[in-house]
């Protein structure tokens, strides 16, 4: 059987399964949970593996999911990923109103289209024609948040690194994983729309506690050291710095304080502060870091408060595949002639898809069919079949094509591509980013 006929098959498994495919994505939206307690999200996920009868491991970095299939004969062995977790947007209309999490980031449609490319890959029978395993893969916590609960999971024993994908890493859950593929749903993008992304940015995480002394605000203040002055000052000093940060370094800082204080009517001694500081470059992202935390100690010293820096690991740029990408554009114009595709060449935000692509050929395009902008309460998805047909399509297509002849395609990527990390590279380096006092190990 020859390829188109392979891919005529697995899409129209999908359309007759459109239905349930849709059902599931709204399903997950109506409960969404934040990163590393992604329980009913992933008993979803597994529910439809038992159905498809998808082989699956679970629990790995807490609550990921990991199904395979064999083809017919052995080869690479290629993932589709989607995350598992929401981002908090307490505004959504679909929030928790407990956690404030909400599919504001339309993880829950990526889901969606790696299941949709499970059930046409599944349902029309043409594992038996190609050669490799495809794995199915459920990560938690690709939204770098709720950092001091991760890190207690840290302190537990129960996490290594503090974000799904770069954990399932340091636990070889990729170390049988050739290539890699995900798709992310794009922002303001009603029509069906591929945006074929090259980079992104890579981040450090920081935790920051100034600790000054308590006093009366009103009787005694010259008794007190006010460790909110000090994170303000600090957090100037930040901004003092922001015309030194070069354009094509795309630096980003965006600094929040999560608590300022305890009571309005005592000097604040103790005050937190979270960032990323996030660059297109290691290099550029270290050299911030370098910067950064020399602005956060000044309005310590300014004050005579005490500054505690915690640097952690967050996420590695990303860097995607020339052939994946050009193989995903030839597809998602299969899948539909109409669609539009569109060079979104370096975007600011990160993945910790990042992560991945150190160590294999993957690609992470953007997906339309949306509107709003993303982490926010007003994104939605206005065209499903554009929003997660189109790319479930498109990805088991793709796998016909990297799978089909012998695994030819797939085998070729691979003997081109050259990694930028080791394993044992990669988890030295994040292990490097861990840093009482703010200061990178190199």
């Amino acid at each position: 059987m020859d390829r188109m006929e392979l891919k005529q098959r697995v899409c129209l498994a999908i359309d007759s399964h459109a239905a349930k495919i849709a059902a599931y994505a709204e399903n997950v939206a109506k409960e969404p949970e934040l990163g590393f307690k992604e329980t009913s999200t992933a008993n979803k996920m597994k529910a439809v593996f038992e159905e498809l009868g998808i082989a699956y491991r679970d629990g790995l970095a807490i609550t990921g999911v990991k199904g395979r299939v064999h083809c017919g004969k052995k080869g690479p062995t290629i993932a589709i990923l989607s995350e598992l977790d929401a981002i908090g947007c307490p505004d959504s209309p679909n929030a928790n109103p407990v956690t404030g999490a909400a599919h504001a980031c339309g993880h829950n449609i990526q889901q969606a289209a790696m299941l949709g490319a499970a059930y046409g890959l599944v349902k029309s029978g043409v594992l038996a024609d190609l050669a490799g395993d495809v794995v199915f893969f459920g990560v938690p916590a690709e939204e770098y948040v709720e950092l001091d609960y991760r890190k207690k999971l840290i302190a537990e024993g129960k996490l290594h690194f503090l974000h799904g994908k770069g954990e399932l890493i340091y636990l070889g859950e990729f170390d049988d994983i050739d290539m890699a593929m995900q798709i992310h749903s794009d922002k303001n993008m009603p029509r069906p729309t591929v945006a074929i992304g090259q980079s992104s940015n890579g981040f450090v995480g920081k935790t920051v506690q100034y600790i000054g002394k308590a006093a009366h605000a009103a009787d005694a203040p010259d008794q007190g050291i006010n460790a909110l002055n000090a994170a303000m000052l600090g957090l100037m000093g930040i901004n003092a710095l922001r015309e030194t940060f070069r354009e094509q370094d795309v630096i980003r800082v965006h600094p929040i304080i999560t608590k300022g204080g305890d009571l309005v009517n005592s000097v604040p001694a103790d005050v937190r502060v979270e960032t990323y500081v996030r660059a297109k470059t290691m290099e550029a992202m270290e050299a911030t870091n370098i910067k950064v935390d020399a602005a956060l100690r000044a309005g310590g010293a300014a004050i005579g408060a005490k500054v505690v820096i915690d640097t952690l690991p967050g996420q590695l740029p990303l860097v995607c595949n020339d052939a994946l990408n050009n193989l995903f554009v030839e597809n998602a114009k299969i899948a539909d002639p109409k669609v539009e595709i569109k060079d979104a060449g370096h975007f600011s935000a990160s993945t910790d898809m990042g992560d991945v692509s150190h160590l294999m050929p993957v690609i992470h395009p953007f997906i339309g069919g949306t509107t709003g902008l993303l982490h926010t309460k007003d994104f939605c998805v206005v065209d499903f079949a554009a929003a997660a047909l189109l790319p479930a399509k498109t990805f088991a297509m793709m796998i016909v094509d990297l799978l089909a002849d012998e695994g030819i395609e797939a085998k070729n990527i691979l003997s081109a591509h050259k990694p930028i990390l080791t394993k044992e590279e990669y988890v030295k380096k994040l292990d490097g980013y861990f840093s009482k006092g703010g200061t990178l190990e190199k």
